[in-house]
């Protein structure tokens, strides 16, 4: 039946293997526990459905079992009677009711393989889940980090041969060079400034010492 193959799909799939080409991982390992889900609820109901269709077969096997003895009871009498007409017709019912019985019991075998091969994709869908709901947490977390990997990688391949890395070097020891010229030249600037300042304070004081000179000498 249709029900049986979509579990067997369903219990036969890599759970890894899925995640894997899903472009959106945690969705995919969702959507798969949501079909399981979905899934072993059909399977619980059409094993309901299955056990009650035994049971009914199995009554009607067994009814039709006893009206084989019934009817055979009921030629007998007719034989110890002497009516070989109503021993015919009691024994023509025999063979109607023990061919319905037959029937039954062949259809109380088969329905028996049907409910097993229910119970059995159950317990194994049961078992898929159990494992689904169990991994889900460390398959997206796997996931997860694949995703990071990759995107590591992506970042390392687009450097391409380091030339962006080495370009920046360059770039900063350019700035720094231009940094300490402008700092040097700076410090010239200051230089100048203060011997010129010093020559200036230099002579005034000797002009100063000279006028004080000048005065004591009375000049």
């Amino acid at each position: 039946m249709a029900l049986l193959e979509r579990v067997s799909t369903l219990v036969r799939a890599n759970l890894n293997d899925l995640i894997d080409k899903a472009e959106d991982p945690e969705k995919m390992i969702k959507q798969v526990i949501l079909d399981m889900q979905n899934q072993l609820l059909q399977v619980k109901t059409q094993v309901a459905i299955a056990i009650a269709d035994q049971h009914l077969l199995e009554k009607k096997q067994k009814e039709n079992a006893d009206k084989v003895a019934e009817w055979m009871r009921k030629a007998e009498l007719a034989v110890d009677k002497k009516e070989d007409d109503l021993a015919r017709a009691s024994l023509l019912r025999v063979e109607s009711y023990r061919e319905l019985s037959e029937n039954f019991t062949q259809q109380v075998s088969d329905q028996k393989a049907q409910v097993e091969n229910l119970k059995s994709a159950l317990r194994q869908l049961e078992q898929k889940l159990t494992e689904a709901e169990a991994k889900a947490d460390v398959l997206m977390a796997q996931s997860r980090r694949a995703r990071a990997v990759g995107k590591a990688n992506d970042a390392r391949m687009a450097s391409g041969d380091g030339s962006k890395a080495a370009a920046f070097d360059r770039m900063k020891r350019k700035v720094a060079h231009s940094e300490a010229v402008s700092q040097a030249k700076s410090e010239i600037a200051a230089d100048n400034i203060d011997d010129r300042l010093a020559a200036l304070e230099k002579q005034d004081r000797i002009e100063r010492l000279l006028a004080e000179l000048k005065t004591q000498r009375g000049a």
